[in-house]
C-alpha cells in the first residue's frame, strides 16, 4: 500500500485534512519567488518606495515575503520601513495588505492598538523588531505621533535603542 492508498483508506484525504505538501486547500503552489527578487523587495522597503511598489506590480505576493538576514533575523518591507520610520512606506505597504507588527504599529503612534496588547501580555515589551531593535527605537523613529508611546516604553523601563540578537 503506497500513502496515497493509505490515507484515501482512512478517509482523511477526502475529508480534507491532509492536503499534498505541494499544493493550498487543493491548489497547486507556485514557486516560491527567487531570493533576489526578496531581497530585492525588502532591501527597498528601508527607503526606495518606487521601487517596491515597482516589484509589488510584478509580484503581488511579495507583499508576505521575509527575508533572513542570519541567525533567525528576519525582515518584512513592512519591518524594514518601520525600523526607519518610513511612514509613507509603511502605509502603502498597508494599504496593499501587509501584516503590521506592533513594532510597525508603534512607529505610526498607534497607542491605542498598541498599549492594550502590551498590558494584556507585559513580556512582549521586550521583544525586538528587525535586527533586535526595540520599541523604544520605533517610538523615536515615530516622532510626533509616537511621543505618547515613546513616555510609555522609557516608563517600562526601555533604555535600549537595539539588542544583539546574537548574545
Amino acid at each position: 500500500m503506497n500513502r496515497k492508498q493509505f490515507i484515501s483508506g482512512l478517509g482523511l484525504a477526502s475529508a480534507g485534512l491532509i492536503v499534498a505538501p505541494n499544493t493550498i486547500l487543493g491548489q497547486e503552489k507556485p514557486a516560491s519567488y527567487q531570493k533576489d527578487v526578496v531581497s530585492s523587495f525588502v532591501g527597498a522597503g528601508h527607503s526606495n518606495l518606487n521601487k517596491v511598489k515597482e516589484l509589488l506590480e510584478e509580484f503581488p505576493n511579495l507583499i508576505y515575503s521575509s527575508w533572513d538576514w542570519g541567525g533567525g533575523d528576519f525582515e518584512t518591507a513592512i519591518g524594514a520601513g518601520g525600523h526607519v520610520g518610513h511612514k509613507e512606506m509603511v502605509n502603502f505597504l498597508i494599504s496593499k495588505g501587509a501584516r503590521p507588527t506592533l513594532h510597525v504599529l508603534t512607529m505610526l503612534g498607534k497607542t491605542e492598538l498598541v498599549k492594550p496588547i502590551l498590558e494584556t501580555y507585559p513580556s512582549l515589551v521586550n521583544s525586538l523588531g528587525p535586527h533586535g531593535f526595540t520599541f523604544l527605537h520605533h517610538a523615536q523613529r515615530g516622532g510626533e505621533d509616537s511621543k505618547e508611546l515613546l513616555a510609555y516604553f522609557e516608563e517600562k523601563g526601555q533604555t535600549q535603542t537595539k539588542i544583539s540578537l546574537w548574545d
